[in-house]
């Protein structure tokens, strides 16, 4: 018996041994397999491959935690389309929006367009109304710039409240004044003469240190003198010539009066009792303070017509600083006439009344001014680019013809706080009426030349005049710089503090603060009951939450 096995071994045959024709013949049919072993062997070879791969890219989904799923449906998520020959829309509609967003920013938001007061209005919105995106988008530019605008316009805001409550009296300052002026007419030690009548001769020796302020403000005026003569290596030789309104005149001369700063002699005059202080000697200063168009700039609305877009809260709060009316003030403007005032003088200092002296001023009679007027710091040059980088064009509107024919704006300018005054060489020169006829010409163009102040037509009247003395004298904008090097601080003999505020049993701020305190002027802390601040002033010559 022979079987025979078909090549496809699909059928078997079985056969006699009678020959392959012969004998008895049996077929039998095999089931049909469904594959090879080759195939399954390629089949194994090939998941082998792959099998490693497919373990890398899960490992990688599950370790980045795309969407916090399974690391075999990410895959799939990810592999699936592209297998499919789909592609994975976000990568379009993200570029599709962008498209849209760069499109509408071109664009201006409708005046019209009412815009959701919050996200949550937005999306309930966006469901209701179905926006497109184009849509959507301005929706979303016009919430953004809302926010925006309300955000500067509270900062602004917030800089006006400081502004107003700097300039103007607080209820401390202005209790203080009515009760010296009352202290005046009823107590006689308030009204003696100053200086006694034996030292008035002292008033007009050149071999002394004569100092100068203007001022309205008694506490002010009170911390330049009491600094000035307690840092003083020669107290004995300082004289001091304050000079004040009408109103103020009692009240300074009361303080000054109960409060000797002996050995150094002060004077307390008003300007109703200088001779030369007439209408007919001082007519510009006349009209600066009866012009219509300065009196709206100084006292008007700050904010209206302002272009808060444009303008940052800093400059803005320099802007607002130098619109304080004290500028357009008699007070303001009595330095030009220093050798008229004081005849029998040849070299003065002139200090404002919102710095604080720590350190010997003797040295600034010793200084050499080379037959100049004025020896005054220059700020175009210094460390910090906010305070000491001023020079002309910081000042004037070099679009006026007159302006851009007589000055040069990158002429450096300089401090007006503390001036040496030479009055001998100031004597000899036409300072005064160069001063008066730049401040008519500023009037006639209603002031588009500069925006008034004392230090811009200072600047042109002194032009050739001035002889720069060294920054350590004064030190300019402390509380306003960018970098404060406090071993510059600590070296000024002078320096303008524009905000300090110490938290202690009164809240004091500006130059008032820090040396009240240091100086511990008891008449003065006996005077006025002061509690706990709840309010923070900024500005010099603050002082508040201080009751009767």
């Amino acid at each position: 018996m022979q079987l025979h096995f078909s090549p496809s071994m699909r059928s078997i045959t079985i056969s006699s041994n009678g020959g392959a024709y012969g004998g008895d013949l049996m077929k039998i049919k095999v089931a049909a397999r469904h594959f090879s072993y080759r195939t399954l062997f390629h089949t194994i070879l090939i998941l082998a491959f792959l099998l490693p791969f497919v373990f890398i890219l899960t490992a990688v989904v599950t370790l980045e935690g795309v969407n916090k799923c399974s690391s075999f449906d990410c895959l799939g998520r990810r592999l699936g389309p592209k297998l499919l020959g789909r592609t994975d829309d976000t990568g379009r509609l993200v570029k599709d929006f962008v498209k849209i967003l760069n499109q509408v920013n071109s664009e201006e938001v409708p005046a019209g367009l009412k815009l959701p007061e919050s996200f949550s209005q937005l999306v309930a919105e966006m469901k209701n109304n179905k926006y497109s995106a184009k849509e959507f988008a301005l929706v979303l530019k016009g919430m953004m710039e809302k926010s925006e605008r309300e955000i500067r316009e509270s900062k602004f805001a917030e800089l006006m409240n400081k502004h107003f409550a700097a300039s103007a009296i607080p209820k401390g300052i202005h209790c203080l004044s009515l009760r010296l002026t009352d202290e005046y007419s009823s107590n006689a030690h308030a009204r003696r003469q100053l200086p006694s009548p034996e030292r008035l001769p002292l008033l007009s020796d050149n071999s002394l240190h004569h100092f100068v302020v203007a001022t309205d403000n008694i506490l002010a005026a009170s911390v330049v003198v009491n600094s000035a003569v307690q840092s003083s290596l020669k107290p004995e030789k300082i004289v001091f010539h304050v000079i004040t309104d009408k109103k103020t005149y009692a009240g300074m001369h009361s303080w000054f009066a109960l409060n000797p700063v002996t050995p150094a002699l002060v004077e307390v005059k008003g300007v109703h009792q200088f001779d030369w202080l007439t209408r007919e000697n001082v007519p510009v200063l006349e009209a600066v303070e009866s012009h219509n168009v300065i009196r709206k700039y100084y006292h008007g609305n700050h904010l209206s017509g302002a272009n808060l877009r444009d303008t940052t809260p800093r400059s803005f709060a320099s802007k607002l600083q130098a619109r304080s009316p004290k500028y357009i003030s008699l007070l303001n403007h009595l330095r030009i006439y220093l050798p008229e005032l004081f005849q029998n003088l040849d070299k003065v200092v002139f200090l404002d009344d919102d710095v604080v002296i720590q350190h010997d001023l003797s040295p600034l009679w010793d200084i050499d001014l080379n037959g100049k007027v004025n020896g005054a710091v220059e700020t175009c040059k210094g460390e910090d680019e906010w305070v000491m980088s001023k020079r002309f064009r910081n000042y004037f509107n070099f679009s006026h013809p007159l302006i851009a024919k007589n000055l040069n704006p990158e002429n450096c300018a300089w401090a007006y706080g503390m001036n040496i005054f030479d009055l001998r060489a100031w004597r000899k020169t036409n300072i005064t009426n160069t001063y008066h006829a730049w401040l008519k010409e500023n009037l006639k163009s209603n002031l588009t030349m500069w925006k008034l102040g004392t230090l811009p037509p200072a600047l042109i009247a002194f032009k050739g005049h001035v002889h720069p003395i060294d920054a350590s004298w004064h030190m300019l904008g402390l509380g306003y710089q960018n970098k404060t090097n406090i071993d510059n601080v600590k070296k000024a003999a002078v320096y303008l503090p524009e905000i300090v505020l110490l938290d202690k049993k009164c809240t004091l701020s500006g130059s008032v603060s820090l040396i009240n305190l240091r100086l511990g002027f008891g008449n003065l802390m006996r005077s006025i009951k002061c509690q706990e601040p709840k309010t923070k002033f900024f500005g010099p010559g603050s002082f508040s939450d201080c009751v009767n």
